[in-house]
């Protein structure tokens, strides 16, 4: 943070500070600050909220409120442009760094943010939250270099009332970390949700008026206006496994809720190709027949699985010469087949828990196979599909920052300029209670690609609060901004969905199958109907898509029919309706 000059300045800084910590504290109301970057800046920007409860987040008075951890020294240091900023050095192991002590309190979500650099090449900084115990949590964590600041986004749910100590980690331990403008800031639940609804008021919806009068301009008080959406712009589906095939119920049960869908398996190479050179897309191409006969989109599911244990059982022990012809087979054959079928690909799937290409074909197999991908059919999406980005902050082979960095290595290879790529991120969260303060700032971060994210395989494991697990997070994917759909990975028990269930085996709703109805109902599938005011106006906010509109009136016999299309950029304008007797 920069030296203040003048009396005002920090006079105006501790008000500040102050206000943002009575905010914390929930006395003032606050708003959420989605802002991220992924570049490395020459200086840091301001830390959020003002720090939060972080004392001293920008090192104005020295290193008051922060100690050494573990073993090694921590020092301020300043800047030639006049920044200050705090340093642990001779360091001997990687969780020797400085830390603060902060009081975490039961069922509240904590935001975490601080700037980040190493003293010499690039390393992993991870933020770590020290509880009772010793037990050591993970928050986030961001690929640090020298010369530059990276932004640190990342948080902690709660679930405990416990002092923590926040520390860092660098494996590199000669390496110093510096950091600056640290900030938490704690969230209450009905401040969270709040947050959520207003963000989908602004991104989701817009508001539409309709002034209902008489051919003789006299305003019809009392004259209804009913909505009924015909497309909605927000894919909101769930996947979809062969039994569709068979089971009526799980046709209606399926047709009548969603409008997108992902075969869990059916398209898969081990599904098409179980033996070498005998290929059979039955199953898949009866899927897909029934899909289109229903109007329901489908994303295909996946080209390859870098997963070595998942390949076909003959696959994994060819030669690398022999797998490149394979695989080229593969490729050519699955998307050439479906080309102009399909909304999307997971083109290689889980690329960075899983190396098996990479293993045969080198560091740019993955990058090759989308350039190949986008040759064969240029009109899909093309994902990078991965779990643990959002849902659990402790697995660092897919955190957002190496997300982003491979995201970054297949976009510059030749071949896939033009290419619509796009984020999957699958979304399986385990028991226990979700960290959607890690989910919100995980998509901050891959928000800054501008690419469009996708939840693509949605769940939630078996546990007394499922549904309300599964709740949040869903309403944490729609109530972003860079979110543009979202796929479940759930279904009726008599599909064999056993995890996320949501109908039993007499397609009776479970709780997570009420949640799910829920939320379709919420999010504009159902008529709309609103009542004109004493001035024959009827204002209401809309999920944007396509609409069928009746205006009707007690004493008018003609109902009024008419389309609307309520679009993003759609801006408020009033919609003259004139009726006669």
């Amino acid at each position: 943070m920069k030296v203040a000059a003048e009396g005002c300045n920090l006079l105006l800084l501790f008000i500040t500070s102050y206000l943002s910590l009575i905010s914390g504290l929930g006395v003032h109301s606050l708003s959420y600050d989605h802002s991220a970057t992924t570049k490395c800046l020459a200086e840091p920007r301001r830390a959020q909220y003002g720090g939060g409860i972080i004392v001293n987040p920008g090192f104005d008075h020295n290193i008051e409120g922060w100690t050494v951890f573990g073993k090694g020294a921590i020092k301020e240091r300043i800047s030639n442009g006049g920044n200050r900023f705090i340093v642990a050095h001779n360091r001997t192991h990687p969780l020797d760094s400085f830390s603060q002590k902060v009081q975490l309190k039961k069922g509240m979500l904590y935001t975490f943010s601080a700037w980040l650099q190493v003293s010499e090449g690039s390393d992993t900084v991870s933020v770590m939250f020290k509880t009772k115990g010793s037990k050591m949590v993970r928050g986030g964590q961001v690929i640090a270099k020298h010369g530059c600041w990276t932004l640190l986004k990342g948080g902690i749910a709660a679930n405990f009332s416990s002092p923590v100590e926040i520390l860092f980690e660098s494996k590199n331990s000669n390496a110093e970390i510096w950091a600056d403008n640290i900030s938490l800031q704690p969230f209450n639940k009905k401040q969270w949700r709040s947050l959520q609804d207003a963000s989908i008021e602004r991104v989701r919806k817009r508001k539409v008026r309709f002034q209902i009068s008489h051919v003789n301009e006299t305003a019809l008080i009392g004259a209804k206006v009913i909505t009924r959406p015909i497309k909605l712009n927000f894919p909101f589906g769930c996947g979809m496994n062969h039994h569709i095939l068979t089971n009526k119920d799980y046709q209606s049960w399926f047709v009548s809720r969603f409008k997108f869908t992902t075969f869990t398996n059916e398209m898969k190479w081990y599904s098409t190709e179980k033996k070498q050179g005998e290929e059979n897309y039955t199953i898949a191409d009866a899927m897909l027949k029934f899909t289109k006969e229903n109007g329901i989109s489908v994303r295909g599911h996946n080209i390859f699985w870098d997963n070595p244990k998942l390949q076909p059982e003959w696959v994994k022990n060819l030669s690398p010469e022999k797998l490149g012809e394979a695989a080229a087979e593969r490729m050519k054959s699955v998307v050439s087949r479906y080309k102009g079928e399909l909304i999307a690909w997971d083109v290689m799937n889980e690329n960075l828990h899983f190396h098996f290409y990479e293993d045969k074909f080198g560091e740019n197999a993955s990058a090759a196979a989308y350039a190949t991908a986008y040759e064969l059919d240029q009109e899909p999406k093309l994902f990078l599909n991965e779990f643990n980005t959002i849902e659990y902050s402790g697995d660092e082979a897919s955190s957002p920052a190496k997300y982003i960095k491979k995201l970054q290595e297949i976009l510059s290879f030749p071949g896939v300029s033009g290419m619509s790529a796009a984020i999957g991120l699958q979304g399986h969260f385990a028991s226990g209670q979700p960290n959607l303060a890690y989910m919100r700032s995980g998509l901050d971060l891959l928000a800054t690609t501008g690419l469009p994210i996708w939840l693509t395989e949605a769940s939630v494991d078996p546990q007394p609060s499922q549904a309300e697990y599964l709740e949040e997070i869903l309403r944490e994917a729609y109530s972003h901004p860079a979110v543009e759909g979202i796929i479940m990975f759930s279904g009726p028990a008599q599909a064999g969905f056993n995890a996320t269930t949501l109908a039993d085996e007499t397609f009776k709703n479970t709780p997570a199958g009420d949640v799910v109805d829920k939320l379709i109902q919420e999010w504009g599938t159902g008529p709309n109907i609103a009542t004109a005011d004493n001035r024959g106006i009827v204002d209401i906010s809309l999920h944007h898509g396509d609409y069928d509109v009746t205006v009707t009136h007690p004493l008018i016999h003609s109902p009024i029919t008419l389309n609307l299309c309520v679009k993003k950029d759609f801006s408020l304008e009033t919609i003259h309706v004139k009726m006669r007797a």
